[in-house]
C-alpha cells in the first residue's frame, strides 16, 4: 500500500483546500484518472492518479484542508494478493447486509398489515376511509372493541384542518428553533479577493469618472466582421474591442498604465499593455490578463479572451496568466448593470466598469432624434498620481476609438 502526498501545485503554496474527491475508498482506479479537485489560493487544480491500484483511505475530507508533502489518500497498486482475498470477504459481509435489512423490512411491513386488520370496520366504513386517504388506525373508534364507526370517521374528518394547521404551526416552530446559519470557511479564490480588495479600497485614494459612449458604429462594425472571425474559429465580443482601444489611448496617456513602487517615491511605467478582464468564476471573483494587447491583433485577442474566460469560469487560469497586469476592464454589463463603482485591482492604476448597452434617443448635428447605443462606463484611477483632467483625456481618447472604430486602423501596425 502507497501514500500519495500532495505534490508541489504552486509557487509559495502550502496548503489547499478539498473542493471534490473523484473517488471513493474502495475504487478502482486507473494511471492519470482524475482523483480530486483542490482549491489554492489562486486556482483551481485537478490532481491524477500516477499508476493503477485501488484507493483504500483519504486522509482528507471534503472542504478541510489539505498539507503540501503530506499524505493525501492511499492506494494499493493492482495486483496485491490482500487486495485480492479482502474483495470476496467485503462483498459475502455487504451480502449479510443486505439480507439483513430485507428481513427486517419484511418483519415491519407484516406488523403493519396485523395491526390494520386488528382495527374492526364494516366494508362501508373501510371505503370510506380509502375515498379520503387515511388509515383505520388513525382513528379512534367509539363502537364495541373499538370499532370505527362512519359518525367516528366524519369527525375525524372534521378535526383534520384544524389538526394540520396546529401540526403545521408547532412544524414551522420547530423549524425555526432548530435552524441554524450556515457557515462556510472563507477560503481560496474568495479569501484572496476579500484580502486584495479591503486593502486596494483602504490604501489606494479612488478618483471616479463616469461618460456614456455611443457605439451605435462599433456595433455595426462587429456584426460585419463575425463571420470573419467565426470562419477561423473565433467567437468576436466587443472586448477584444474595448481592449484594441485601450493599448492605443495608453499610448496618448502612458500613467494610466504606471504603478507607484517602492513606498510610494517611484512610478514605474511599462511598455506593453496587459489588460486583465474581471470573470465571475465558480471559484470568485478572477482577472486573468491578455499580455502585449498593444502587439495583437483584434483576432488574436478575440482567441485570447476566449481561451482565458473558459479557465477562470472552470477555475483553472495559470499563474502566469493572472500575474502582470496593467489595467484592468469590469463588464458588469454583461449582466445587467448599468453602472458601478469599480474597486482598483493593485498594484494597477486604474481599471474601467462597463454597464449594459441601451437603445436611447439622442440628438444628432442637425438636431434630429436618433436612435443610438449608449454604453454607461465608470473608471477608478489611483488618485495619488493619477487627476481628474488626465482620467477625462484618456476617457476622451478611448471613447474616440470606440466612437469611429475605423480610426483604430490608423494606428495598426
Amino acid at each position: 500500500m502507497s501514500d500519495f502526498l500532495l505534490p508541489d501545485i504552486g509557487e509559495g503554496i502550502v496548503e489547499c483546500e478539498v473542493v471534490e474527491w473523484r473517488v471513493a475508498e474502495g475504487d478502482q482506479i486507473e494511471e492519470d484518472q482524475p482523483i480530486v479537485e483542490v482549491m489554492t489560493d489562486k486556482a483551481l487544480v485537478e490532481i491524477t492518479a500516477p499508476e493503477a491500484g485501488v484507493v483504500t483511505k483519504l486522509y482528507v475530507a471534503q472542504g478541510q484542508i489539505a498539507k503540501v508533502h503530506a499524505p493525501l489518500y492511499a492506494y494499493q497498486v493492482d495486483g496485491d494478493s490482500q487486495a485480492e482475498s479482502e474483495t470476496p470477504q467485503s462483498a459475502a459481509d455487504d451480502t449479510q447486509s443486505e439480507r439483513s435489512a430485507a428481513a427486517s423490512t419484511a418483519e415491519s411491513t407484516s406488523a403493519a398489515g396485523r395491526l390494520y386488520n386488528k382495527v374492526p370496520a364494516s366494508p362501508a366504513v373501510r371505503r370510506l376511509v380509502r375515498e379520503h386517504s387515511l388509515l383505520l388506525t388513525e382513528i379512534a373508534g367509539s363502537g364495541k372493541d373499538g370499532r370505527v364507526l362512519k359518525e367516528d370517521v366524519l369527525a375525524h374528518l372534521d378535526q383534520a384542518p384544524q389538526a394540520a394547521a396546529s401540526s403545521k404551526q408547532a412544524a414551522v416552530k420547530t423549524q425555526t428553533e432548530n435552524s441554524a446559519t450556515r457557515v462556510e470557511p472563507l477560503r481560496g479564490v474568495r479569501a484572496v479577493m476579500a484580502k486584495r480588495m479591503v486593502e486596494a479600497a483602504s490604501t489606494i485614494p479612488h478618483f471616479h469618472y463616469g461618460e456614456e459612449i455611443d457605439v451605435t458604429a462599433l456595433l455595426a462594425l462587429r456584426e460585419r466582421l463575425k463571420p470573419v472571425a467565426e470562419a477561423q474559429g473565433e467567437r468576436l465580443t466587443l472586448m477584444p474591442f474595448f481592449m484594441k482601444a485601450m493599448a492605443l489611448a495608453v499610448a496618448e496617456e502612458p500613467i494610466v498604465n504606471a504603478q507607484l513602487k517602492t513606498a510610494g517615491n517611484e512610478l514605474h511605467y511599462y511598455p506593453q499593455c496587459n489588460i486583465g478582464m474581471a470573470v465571475d468564476s465558480k471559484a470568485g471573483l478572477m482577472v486573468p490578463n491578455v499580455k502585449n494587447v498593444e502587439l495583437l491583433t483584434l483576432l488574436e485577442i478575440a482567441r485570447e479572451v476566449g481561451r482565458l474566460t473558459t479557465a477562470a469560469r472552470e477555475g483553472r487560469v495559470d499563474q502566469a496568466d493572472l500575474k502582470g497586469g496593467t489595467i484592468s476592464i469590469s463588464n458588469i454589463g454583461a449582466l445587467g448593470g448599468t453602472y458601478a463603482a469599480p474597486i482598483i485591482n493593485a498594484p494597477e492604476a486604474a481599471i474601467v466598469a462597463i454597464g449594459k448597452t441601451q437603445w436611447l434617443p439622442r440628438f444628432d448635428d442637425q438636431g434630429a432624434v436618433q436612435r443610438r447605443a449608449i454604453m454607461t462606463i465608470t473608471w477608478a484611477g489611483d488618485h495619488r498620481f493619477i487627476d481628474g483632467g488626465t482620467i477625462a483625456r484618456f476617457c476622451n481618447a478611448w471613447k474616440g476609438f470606440l466612437e469611429a472604430p475605423e480610426t483604430m486602423l490608423l494606428h495598426l501596425g
